[in-house]
């Protein structure tokens, strides 16, 4: 009997990819059949996506795959927060991204009408800038939102492009910072309290669901966003700790129900939807400031040869990881120097100490879990792009006392396939 293949588009803030799996012998077997480069551009002062070129690479990369396979069906999954108002069939443009500080001016005015503390106690979401219930508000008070018929998260967007079908899809949906964690739908005194259109938010569906054809291949929902596919993708033995580690570092632990107590909150823990479970971790900066590092200070070497070097670097500094300064300046270097006390003698003495004060986030964000959850764990298994850093693991591994399980796979992909393939029938 003929393999059936299936295609995983997972797009990322700085590079997609195409990945085609298929079951063989009881294992499944993936290649990659096309990469391309994404990043968020600037437009009068603002950092915005462009969706037209996301919407070109996803077409062009599954022509490749049909080019070697004959596939069965395919799904999107990216990062969560971010959006694309729809007028009918119109996008409203720009479409900011998440870096973008528009949210700043308005996130006290959201407060005042609900404190954030009621917020979290609805939802379970962390607080983030950028969190989507900032960015539609922010709409709403510019008229952005006069004559929108729908918002699409960004995968619900691309998927809609190649069907025609709108739909809205519950592990991406948690990201807003609008989900009710007791009904797991929209949260209605939220939208209501904050006055945003009540047609705008519709039935959610879950991971599995079919959407239509492209092409002749079925298109279904995978958990679109990137970190509930990614925890579908990992192998793990047991429920135990883990981190996806890209431009950002979701670290956390599967759990029946949200937990949002008044300490998760003050820890900035949250509570996102899994495939039927829930999933309480939370953002720390990642890869981001290694990749923003490497951008200004030796974008012409090899990214093994700085790890080798911050390796051999005797500097000691550390800073806070999730200081907000770090979220989007114009220079990383700067950001590193106004943070620290010594200051580096040379390039490498930056990733030096950018990988360990990550570790030390990873701890500190560990001991927080643990404490709101009430029990210990034994290790720490790592995915994503982060998981090659052998430096950084074992920086981890040093800081956290936990066993670290790296697994330089792409698990993200492997979580989207195994929704399809487990839907396929």
């Amino acid at each position: 009997m003929k393999n059936k293949h299936y295609l995983a588009i997972d797009i990322g803030a700085s590079s997609g990819r195409h990945i085609v799996g298929w079951l063989e012998d009881g294992e499944l077997r993936t290649e990659e059949v096309y990469r391309f480069r994404n990043g968020v551009s600037e437009e009068n002062g603002h950092l915005i996506w462009n969706v037209r070129h996301l919407d070109y690479e996803v077409r062009r990369g599954i022509a490749e795959a049909q080019k070697k396979f004959e596939i069965e069906s395919l799904s999107i999954d990216t990062w969560g927060v971010d959006y694309v108002l729809m007028r009918g069939d119109q996008e409203v443009y720009p479409v900011y991204a998440y870096r973008d500080n528009r949210t700043e001016k308005v996130i006290d005015e959201v407060h005042a009408i609900m404190p954030f503390e009621q917020l979290y106690e609805r939802t379970g979401c962390q607080f983030q800038p950028f969190n989507t219930v900032y960015q539609l508000y922010d709409d709403l008070t510019l008229g952005r939102l006069e004559g929108v018929t729908d918002f699409l998260m960004i995968p619900e967007y691309l998927l809609y492009k190649l069907t025609g079908v709108k739909k809205k899809e519950f592990t991406n949906a948690t990201t807003m910072g609008m989900i009710n964690h007791d009904t797991l739908g929209y949260d209605e005194q939220i939208i209501n309290r904050l006055g945003l259109p009540a047609h705008l938010f519709p039935k959610l569906n879950q991971p599995g669901e079919v959407l239509g054809y492209y092409q002749g291949i079925k298109v279904m929902l995978c958990a679109t966003h990137d970190t509930g596919s990614a925890v579908e993708g990992i192998p793990m033995e047991g429920n135990q700790l883990y981190i996806s580690s890209g431009t950002w570092s979701l670290l956390g632990v599967k759990t029946e129900k949200p937990i949002t107590d008044i300490s998760s909150m003050k820890a900035n823990y949250s509570n996102e939807g899994g495939v039927g479970y829930n999933r309480y971790q939370k953002n720390i900066m990642g890869m981001w400031i290694v990749n923003e590092l490497q951008k200004q200070l030796c974008p012409d070497e090899n990214i093994a040869d700085i790890v080798t070097r911050a390796e051999e670097s005797d500097y000691d500094e550390v800073l806070d990881a999730n200081h907000e300064s770090l979220l989007a300046p114009e220079s990383m270097k700067k950001a590193f120097d106004d943070l620290l006390q010594v200051k580096p003698q040379n390039k490498y003495d930056y990733f030096r100490c950018a990988y360990r004060s990550l570790a030390l986030s990873y701890r500190q964000a560990i001991e927080e879990l643990e404490a709101n959850t009430g029990k210990k764990y034994e290790k720490l298994y790592i995915v994503g792009g982060g998981a090659k850093n052998q430096f950084l693991n074992r920086l981890t591994e040093q800081a956290t006392g936990k066993t670290v399980i790296a697994l330089p796979i792409e698990a993200t992909a492997i979580g989207n396939l195994m929704i399809q393939i487990r839907n396929s029938n």
